[in-house]
């Protein structure tokens, strides 16, 4: 507490808290932390990776489902298994669906860790929302890719009800996380952007020595 020139008393802070940094800014206090460099990589890294994974997914929804629902059941099942059997086998596919959450959650404790809180939550809600698209993809469609795989040669196969399943209920959970896909993208570019406005901010407000 101290007294003006007027004779008012004026309260000063007792503690040494920064206050709150707008959305996008990183906190003074943290600006020397590390982890900023590595979360804006591996943010790019998602944000490419989850853009590829939601391209597929949606094209599948939009094209190759409805392509296919057009031919005959046999050619349905053939086709279908040869996609499944190519996608499983194929390990950059595999490295991509599964890396994007713990690439994303990963720059989300990194960014938080280093004041950049407004970008760290945006990530976060990307990977809570890509989360919920892998536990439909496990729950239903994989499922049902396997018992598709089950069912053996299209050649031999005499009963062809699991076509209509797949025109139902696969088409229906593809369409679900597709859209979760594009919904957690758009917070991914919100995160990137964020994180690159309180780089530049870090950057502004420490300025290099001068010889």
């Amino acid at each position: 507490m101290r007294t003006d020139s007027s004779g008012r008393r004026n309260e000063l802070p007792t503690s040494g808290a920064h206050p709150e940094p707008p959305e996008g800014q990183v906190s003074p206090a943290k600006r020397t932390l590390p982890g900023g460099a590595v979360a804006g990589m591996l943010l790019m890294i998602s944000t490419v990776a989850l853009g590829l994974t939601a391209g597929l997914l949606f094209t599948f929804g939009m094209a190759v489902m409805p392509g296919l629902a057009a031919t005959d059941d046999h050619t349905y099942v053939t086709a279908m298994q040869s996609f499944n059997d190519t996608i499983q086998s194929n390990w950059a596919l595999a490295a991509l669906f599964v890396g994007v959450l713990p690439a994303t959650v990963a720059a989300a404790v990194l960014d938080h860790r280093s004041g950049r809180g407004a970008a760290a939550r945006w990530a976060a809600y990307a990977a809570v929302l890509y989360l919920v698209a892998l536990l439909v993809t496990a729950g239903f469609n994989i499922p049902m890719n396997s018992d598709l795989a089950a069912a053996g040669s299209p050649s031999t196969m005499t009963d062809f009800a699991i076509v209509d399943r797949f025109k139902t209920s696969w088409v229906a959970a593809n369409a679900l996380r597709a859209a979760l896909c594009a919904v957690a993208l758009g917070c991914l570019t919100r995160a990137l952007v964020l994180h690159g406005r309180s780089t530049a901010a870090t950057v502004g407000a420490d300025p290099s020595p001068t010889s």
